[in-house]
């Protein structure tokens, strides 16, 4: 099985970034927001050996600036060990539904973004909170990053996941200055 693409039957929600203690206990990086959310999706499948794998979630707290688990048949830090680096996913129909116009950012990365007179900028590479709104990162087809905020109706006029492409009110020059 090939690894998956962002538009696949597959949210990625983070990763297994280290071991915590002896007795299992993995640390996990969680690409949600607030990050503690990783632990309300469930159940959990890890990316191992060219494949998801389901893992039932025994156990997950906030520790610190991050996140520990403990998983079932994982009973010591070897066991974790062989963890370490597997992303985390959930089946894409067990998330919740979204209103019309609301988006996952997982549906937006890879998107073609054009402009108002359709000439591609790039492609949504990831996107960035800042606190004030979010902000999509596009590469360039020269491999260049171009910063776009994510304001739907100003700059976002349309996004159309079908066809896989996002038009924005934005000019080139403005990532410029």
């Amino acid at each position: 099985m090939t690894e998956p693409t962002a538009k696949s039957q597959w949210v990625e929600l983070g990763r297994v970034s280290g071991l915590y203690g002896v007795k299992g206990w993995i640390k996990v990086f969680s690409h949600t927001e607030p990050m503690q959310n990783i632990l309300n999706y469930l159940p959990w499948y890890l990316w191992l050996e060219g494949d998801w794998q389901p893992i039932e979630l025994e156990s997950g707290r906030v520790h610190g600036k991050g996140i520990v688990a403990h998983l079932a048949n994982c009973p010591d830090r070897d066991a974790a060990q062989k963890l370490v680096g597997a992303k985390i996913a959930i089946k894409r129909d067990s998330m919740p539904k979204l209103a019309k116009d609301e988006f996952y950012w997982s549906d937006l990365i890879g998107l073609q973004v054009i402009d108002k007179t359709d000439v591609s900028i790039g492609r949504v590479d990831h996107l960035l909170e800042t606190g004030a709104n979010d902000v999509l990162v596009v590469k360039t087809a020269d491999k260049k990053e171009i910063l776009i905020p994510y304001i739907p109706g100003d700059v976002v006029q349309a996004v159309d996941l079908t066809s896989g492409i996002m038009k924005v009110d934005w000019e080139l020059d403005w990532s410029q200055e």
